[in-house]
């Protein structure tokens, strides 16, 4: 699979400390404004309860595949559910480990807000060796997005990197770092990844 990456590079504010414990937070605030964030790839992504991963163009609907994408769209919703990789990268040149401890989330399509989150689960960032950061993300996507069952698939599988036009998928987040003085929220939100995907 093809991937396009967008790096973007946490900034953060000196930090004056007088503490015993001060270099060794300053090394790991180094290390937070190194940390390299990118979309790695989409999994598990499930449309109205279908299973895109066998899924390439409209056509490849089976008919019972098509009467949920019906039935959903009868009701006015369309229930997407995906898990977004991102790749968090801790450069080698760092001595110190990061810790992202949490993480507050926007998606954007197409420069549009859709949905907000938390992840708050801890994830090691160690120096040289990128991480998986996997986000859970349901929306429903006729809350943002207008058109036929047509397009509403291709705008899915685009998400997924597996057919359909290439659409603008963006990801505002503000991360927190575990310190030496404990955590460190980053004080505004900054889009820490941007890309556009499809073929």
């Amino acid at each position: 699979m093809r991937h396009r990456h967008f790096r973007s590079y946490l900034a953060v504010g000196v930090l004056l400390l007088t503490t015993a414990g001060g270099c060794a937070t300053l090394q790991q605030i180094a290390a937070l404004r190194s940390v390299d964030f990118a979309l790695d790839r989409v999994s598990d992504l499930r449309l109205a309860g279908i299973d895109l991963g066998r899924i390439s163009s409209f056509d490849d609907l089976s008919i019972v595949d098509a009467g949920r994408l019906a039935m959903a769209l009868s009701r006015n919703e369309l229930p997407m559910d995906f898990r977004l990789h991102l790749l968090a990268e801790n450069p080698a040149e760092n001595t110190t480990d990061a810790r992202l401890v949490q993480m507050d989330w926007t998606l954007l399509l197409q420069d549009r807000e859709t949905l907000s989150g938390l992840m708050d689960s801890e994830v090691l960032l160690r120096p040289g060796e990128p991480a998986d950061v996997p986000l859970t993300i349901s929306l429903d996507l006729l809350e943002f997005v207008d058109g036929s069952a047509q397009d509403l698939l291709e705008l899915a599988l685009s998400i997924a990197n597996q057919g359909g036009a290439p659409k603008e998928i963006a990801l505002r987040a503000t991360p927190t770092i575990q310190t030496g003085l404990g955590p460190m929220r980053y004080p505004q939100p900054i889009t820490i990844l941007s890309r556009e995907v499809g073929p």
